[in-house]
């Protein structure tokens, strides 16, 4: 027996959620394609848990329409909505045995005990669980509760899979594994997946498209690379990857393209719409090269800390222009130490002016 998934898109059309005078989701829309995975993502309190709570039909808006599949479900009941969800905390029985676990929801629909048996081995063997059918969930490591979980979730074949911070209890190498197995399997199977989490690496790693959530509205959205190379605002160029935010000067617009000024540096940029005056740079740490010889397109820097990573090599420094993070591979022979004078250049690629 296999596993299939129906696949749906989902619509948000100006939905609020409101607890008393706090609004914890205001008027925001977005569609989810059919087949993708879109990723909810900011920090603690932006509302991204809240909208996915309102997709499972678990909170209900204060205003506006929900849409999956072209259906309105607005009001419809979670058990109404053809989705389901793979929690934080796994939500498994710990009385039931893993095969008892993945059937569950079978068993609340209905049919033959058999075929629950026979889909539930069917979902075990997609997340790569096949034999551990009669394990207990204490007998399990972290990792594979998730897939548990996930297994109990596919086997419902939703029209949606939703997935609410499904890592954030692992620890950081499993966190890498289990999202790319998720990944794997979204794609594998073609479901629609709305995924939840604070972890903007973990989003860039599984997402087709990510949704950035701010105070309760939508910041920007985008794929990934385009999040990262053309953010915004500083917030989203700080919450995205991470970003040195410097102030300049723009000049005029010139087919699409204007000088910007960071101390005695100018180069040409995109200007992105933003009038000429002042403004932020977001300066990706990749972008920041240092070199042991001045130029008259590098900046005089002073090294505060530099901390080796293995691969990579952090470093703070001090400047005329503000503080700058910067990453430099451990491989590219660049033997500095703390105090040390440097000089850094920019560019050419992870520059962006950004608004405020």
């Amino acid at each position: 027996m296999k596993i299939s998934a129906r696949s749906a898109d989902v619509e948000f059309r100006d939905v609020t959620r409101r607890f008393g005078n706090v609004v914890a989701v205001d008027s925001i829309s977005f569609t989810i394609a059919s087949g993708t995975l879109v990723t909810l993502l900011g920090p603690s309190g932006c509302g991204k848990t809240t909208t996915l709570r309102m997709i499972a039909g678990l909170e209900i808006p204060s205003a506006g329409t929900i849409r999956i599949g072209g259906r309105d479900v607005t009001r419809l009941p979670a058990t109404a909505r053809d989705v389901s969800m793979v929690f934080q905390s796994y939500a498994l029985f710990p009385h039931m045995n893993v095969i008892e676990n993945v059937a569950y929801g079978l068993a609340v629909g209905g049919g033959s005990k058999a075929e629950q048996r026979d889909r539930a081995r069917a979902g075990l063997e997609l997340v790569g669980l096949a034999g551990y059918d009669a394990r207990m969930p204490s007998e399990l490591s972290g990792g594979q509760q998730q897939r548990v979980a996930v297994a109990r979730a596919l086997v419902l074949e939703p029209s949606v899979l939703l997935f609410d911070e499904p890592l954030s209890n692992l620890d950081a190498k499993l966190r890498r594994r289990m999202r790319e197995e998720i990944r794997d399997l979204q794609q594998k199977l073609g479901l629609t997946a709305v995924y939840v989490t604070h972890d903007q690496e973990e989003a860039l790693a599984v997402s087709d498209v990510i949704v950035v959530m701010s105070q309760a509205r939508i910041a920007q959205s985008g794929s990934p690379a385009e999040l990262y190379d053309q953010p915004a605002t500083r917030f989203v160029a700080d919450f995205i990857g991470g970003a040195n935010l410097l102030p300049c000067e723009v000049g005029p617009h010139r087919d699409g393209v204007a000088t910007c000024r960071l101390g005695p540096l100018a180069f040409d940029l995109p200007h992105r719409g933003i009038a000429a005056g002042g403004t932020t740079l977001a300066v990706r740490p990749h972008a920041i090269r240092l070199h042991t010889h001045p130029a008259a397109d590098r900046l005089p820097a002073r090294i505060r800390k530099a901390t080796y990573l293995g691969s990579h090599i952090e470093f703070t420094l001090d400047s005329d222009v503000g503080e700058l993070f910067a990453i430099a591979s451990a491989g590219d022979g660049m033997q500095v130490s703390q105090g040390a004078s440097v000089h850094a250049s920019l560019g050419p690629g992870g520059l962006a002016l950004v608004r405020d």
